[in-house]
């Protein structure tokens, strides 16, 4: 195999790989987020602000992953 084409392969696992976890993780957030409002209306903004702050690491996680994919790629 060339090197050009290891080079691709291994970037598009990085973001591909590195994209699951994190949408999943999206995913049961929003999910139990809204389990969590339907059961106690009151503390919707509490949930919420929690919510935006759980999604916001769980997409750092996602960006670091594009981060190594452009390494692979410029490097």
């Amino acid at each position: 195999m060339e090197t050009e084409a290891i080079k691709l392969l291994a970037m598009s696992l990085a973001i591909g790989l590195g994209a699951i976890g994190p949408g999943i993780g999206i995913g049961l957030i929003g999910a139990k987020g809204a389990e969590a409002t339907g059961r106690n209306p009151e503390a919707t903004s509490k949930i919420q602000n929690n919510m935006i702050l759980a999604i916001a690491f769980a997409e750092a996680v996602a960006i670091y992953a594009l981060v190594v994919a452009l390494i692979i790629k410029f490097v």
